[in-house]
């Protein structure tokens, strides 16, 4: 059974909080990843009672998958409403599997300058990394078996729903 991602964003919001005081970072920026990510972000925000700017990152063309698997043809470009370059930096997605999408999107951002630095929130981990990365604030963990993915829907209300790849 999966978690209501609305029963997760309250303890994930406090942990954020947490977080951010022990680094002393006072004013983070906030940046989504399109699309769960944009959505979890605006959920994150609104249980923050937060009303910042939100960046957009569409991190498509940076997937080192991407000559593998093609352009998405949703592809829309980023949208950063403020400086990357030397700014406390709140990453956020829906689902953490492998890495490489966070992976993608340090790369992209450091495309756009160098941040302070980068603390990264997921609503899921679903404990199947390929790359060395953890979210510094996590709504849940999960294990899925090989074949199990899981997909969040949204933007209101936000469910996950669990899918079954065909062999």
């Amino acid at each position: 059974m999966l978690p209501n991602p609305n029963d997760l964003l309250p303890a994930m919001a406090s942990a954020l909080t947490q977080h951010l005081n022990q680094r002393q970072v006072s004013e983070p920026r906030f940046i989504g990843i399109r699309t769960g990510g944009v959505w979890v972000a605006q959920a994150l925000l609104q249980a923050l009672g937060r009303e910042d700017a939100l960046g957009i990152l569409d991190v498509s063309f940076y997937r080192d998958d991407f000559t593998q698997n093609g352009l998405h043809p949703q592809v829309q470009p980023s949208e950063l409403p403020f400086e990357i370059e030397g700014q406390h930096l709140v990453l956020i997605d829906d689902v953490l599997m492998s890495g490489r999408t966070i992976r993608a999107a340090l790369n992209e951002l450091f495309d756009y300058g160098r941040p302070a630095s980068v603390t990264l929130v997921s609503l899921l981990d679903l404990n199947a990394r390929e790359l060395p990365i953890r979210p510094d604030v996590v709504g849940a963990t999960l294990s899925l078996a090989a074949n199990e993915r899981v997909k969040l829907s949204g933007p209101t209300p936000l469910t996950l729903e669990l899918q079954t790849l065909a062999n």
